[in-house]
């Protein structure tokens, strides 16, 4: 199975399901939902069989394909995937059967086209496969632009109040975003020998005032798409007007790119520019997980504090990034991860709650619970993941990320440490303010808050919850994966680990 084209088939048959969904008749709607569904578990089964496939201690990338596609410009459709690309694809190919399944109704509720909706879903899938497999510089910025196409219509056409400004303002922003990458990948080109591929760019010796100026290119355009502060305010408009299913994708997964652009682009081919800006990156991480945790505190609208809460976990992994230890590194590879599954879980959860109530804001709710008891349940688990609680997948990462960083940059880490308080702050407020209390009088009117979950709701939170639980207690599967990857970018950058080996620090988590 190693020599299956996994990697290339992953890509493209979410493109053909796409389109099988989207030619489907527009009044048979359940069909398109049932055909989306039926092949998003396809793509799934493919992905653990490719799992299954990889060798944790073989090559650090492995399943490469490689046709000729632009000879001219050095353009060729590369594929390669190493642990921490691995590790992404399998979230992707978990999270997009849940969310279509989440979203069963979102569509007919916009009263627009319901076959579109789930194509644009699966071409969603297409193009974050594609991001996270490319091993051609010229490739990757190609999945990195036209990611934007479909979820820009899933905001503007199927969001809530201010889908038309939210998703103008997420597509200007990343477009900014995509130009200072443009700029980039052009100089790469002429400095690293006129070609795109990877592995040959890593070769290439670029001078420090070129690789500098190479480097930012490509960070602006990641920070800006992970989001970090102050290139965040984009991301509480898209995800407070995207549908929950859309904005759990979003979030749980295109975020992820620019951290793993970071990882895959600006750490192995800048090596000296990493080191030279990483005092910066670490001040907009710490920077980030405080002003994000205060302001997700103020919140009102559910949406939006779920997206502050995500713009200060990307502080952690910014920092877990550019602390260039292993553990911390580790530990930000298995964030990117675990916030996948807790933000999915709680943006799905949020969305079902917001479903029944007919409304967003906070005020609106009050003693829930006890109506819709097990929805908020859930709501309380998703949301104490959220703030990293011991024994949750989230708990982990954070973990290796401070133990990492405090072993070289002691007032970062601390400073850090901090975002975990004010996490409990806000979860807990969210919580006890929505299904705790006083039960209010005007939730008794309405119809939906009599309804708690139903089967199809409970198929879509009961693989995330025990993802959740089994990797807070065993994450040793993945890291075994991340580990060699993790390690084999600290050697690009010239860094070696000062603190304990991973396998001690989680030796001293369990």
């Amino acid at each position: 199975m190693s020599n299956f084209p996994f990697l290339s088939v992953l890509t493209v048959a979410p493109l053909v399901g796409a389109l099988v969904v989207a030619f489907l008749p527009r009044h048979r709607p359940e069909l398109a939902k049932q055909v989306a569904f039926v092949w998003s578990l396809l793509v799934l089964a493919l992905s653990v069989a490719m799992w299954v496939s990889f060798n944790a201690g073989g090559n650090r990338f492995q399943f490469r394909e490689s046709y000729s596609w632009i000879p001219d410009w050095g353009v060729s459709f590369t594929f390669a995937a190493d642990g921490i690309a691995l590790v992404m694809l399998m979230l992707i190919a978990v999270l997009v059967p849940l969310v279509i399944l989440a979203s069963w109704h979102d569509a007919e509720s916009s009263k627009r086209s319901v076959p579109v909706y789930f194509a644009l879903l699966l071409v969603l899938e297409c193009t974050m496969i594609g991001v996270f497999a490319a091993a051609d510089v010229f490739l990757f910025y190609v999945f990195f632009e036209v990611m934007l196409v479909p979820m820009y219509f899933l905001i503007g056409s199927y969001g809530g109040h201010q889908r038309q400004y939210a998703a103008v303002k997420f597509f200007l922003y990343s477009l900014v975003g995509g130009l200072f990458m443009l700029a980039a990948v052009i100089g790469l080109w002429v400095a690293g020998g006129k070609t795109f591929d990877w592995q040959k760019l890593s070769e290439v010796d670029i001078s420090t005032g070129t690789g500098r100026w190479l480097f930012l290119g490509f960070f602006l355009a990641f920070a800006i798409k992970a989001p970090f502060f102050p290139f965040h305010t984009w991301l509480p408009d898209a995800g407070g007007a995207a549908p929950a299913g859309a904005a759990a994708l979003l979030v749980g997964v295109l975020d992820k790119v620019g951290t793993f652009g970071i990882l895959r682009y600006c750490l192995p081919l800048f090596p000296e520019a990493s080191k030279w800006f990483a005092p910066w990156a670490l001040a907009l991480g710490v920077i980030g997980i405080v002003y994000a945790a205060l302001l997700a505190v103020g919140q009102n609208d559910l949406k939006r504090l779920v997206s502050y809460t995500s713009i200060a976990h990307f502080g952690f992994i910014g920092v877990g990034i550019f602390a260039f230890t292993t553990q911390a590194g580790t530990g930000a590879v298995l964030y990117m991860l675990n916030h996948g599954l807790a933000t999915g879980l709680l943006f799905l959860v949020v969305g079902m709650l917001i479903s029944r109530r007919g409304s967003a804001l906070i005020s609106d709710f009050g003693g829930a619970g006890k109506l819709v008891p097990v929805l908020a349940g859930v709501l309380f688990f998703a949301g104490l993941a959220s703030l990293a609680l011991p024994g949750t997948a989230p708990f982990i990462s954070e973990f290796l990320v401070l133990i990492g960083t405090f072993t070289v940059n002691k007032p970062v880490a601390i400073i850090a440490t901090l975002g975990i308080i004010l996490a409990a702050a806000y979860v807990l407020w969210m919580v006890q303010r929505t299904t705790q209390g006083t039960l209010n009088p005007t939730l008794t009117e309405v119809d939906g808050m009599r309804r708690d979950l139903n089967l199809r709701e409970k198929v879509v939170v009961a693989p995330l919850i025990a993802l959740i639980v089994l990797l807070g207690f065993f994450p040793k599967p993945v890291t075994d994966v991340i580990n060699p990857a993790v390690q084999a970018t600290m050697d690009d950058i010239g860094r070696t680990d000062p603190a304990p080996s991973v396998g001690t620090v989680q030796e001293a988590a369990k």
